[in-house]
């Protein structure tokens, strides 16, 4: 049994992200060279949150860098995404491009819909196996894996061009505010995760998207596939993955003692690596529902 359980933070911690638009010096290059590294075009509300602790962050990427653009990195987050879409395929998410075509979409706009969650798809793993990383780190555990860590050369995210745009709360109309405000309440977040501002692009396809979705959220059956995630990375995080930066719970600890008092830190990890697993199987879930 794995030592870090899936815990939802209660109360839940509040959180600051930093926008990518409003980061500037050192934590806009600290941006930029995550999202090259991980080959992503976005940044994550996870790492956009431990962008408010700069100590912590700083000392967290410096160690973590070797590693995200290393080989077993990328494999390990590759065997995530397989498993995770297998496990979800199970759950039989509903076919939808018939009724979006029924209601007047195109075979082109299903094709920006399906890049653009592919684009989530590929991306989630690596930002799973970091908030992983980071969580266990903070509570004391460490990484145990060993083996080298050769760079991975080459590109490991697929070749799509869909443009990335969000369609945030203020943008959005009342159907889809009313469509955030219960995505918020059925995952017992408090905030919109990027995944699902960039597909609200699309309203009327989020909001049928998400009406299959709500129900199967609340079974057991869902519930078991997040465990399984959850203990797929963690088993990555602490077993499996090789240290190629040096990454130490006691140093990062340290590094974030700086910043906050450390119970506040390690509450915001928490946050993040409970609610991952669901986003990465709501993802499969949307994928699946568009297959073919």
């Amino acid at each position: 049994m794995n030592a870090l359980l899936r815990v939802f933070p209660d109360p839940l911690p509040a959180i600051h992200p930093l926008p990518e638009y409003l980061a500037s010096g050192e934590r806009k290059r600290w941006y930029e060279d995550m999202k090259q590294a991980l080959q992503v075009p976005w940044m994550g509300v996870v790492t956009m949150a431990y962008a408010h602790y700069p100590t912590f962050f700083a000392a967290f990427w410096s160690g973590a860098k070797p590693l995200v653009t290393s080989e077993p990195f990328v494999r390990e987050f590759r065997a995530l995404r397989k498993m995770v879409e297998a496990e979800v395929g199970k759950l039989s998410p509903p076919p939808i491009a018939k009724r979006l075509a029924d209601a007047g979409y195109g075979p082109r706009e299903l094709e920006q819909i399906r890049e653009m969650i592919e684009v989530f798809s590929h991306g989630n793993f690596p930002y799973l196996l970091l908030a992983t990383l980071v969580r266990l780190l903070l509570e004391e555990g460490e990484m145990r894996g060993a083996g080298e860590a050769p760079r991975f050369e080459g590109r490991h995210v697929a070749d799509v061009q869909v443009p990335f745009v969000l369609m945030e709360n203020h943008h959005a109309d009342a159907p889809t505010r009313a469509v955030y405000a219960e995505v918020k309440a059925t995952l017992g977040l408090p905030f919109v995760n990027t995944d699902y501002r960039a597909l609200a692009r699309w309203p009327s396809y989020f909001a049928l998207a998400w009406a299959d979705l709500r129900p199967v959220v609340a079974g057991a059956d869902y519930a078991a596939i997040c465990q399984r995630v959850h203990e797929a990375a963690v088993r990555s995080a602490a077993q499996v993955l090789p240290n190629p930066g040096g990454l130490s719970s006691a140093a990062l600890r340290a590094a974030a003692a700086e910043d906050a008092p450390l119970d506040e830190v390690q509450r915001v990890a928490r946050l993040f690596q409970w609610l991952l697993p669901g986003l990465v199987a709501n993802i499969a879930f949307f994928r699946a529902q568009l297959a073919g």
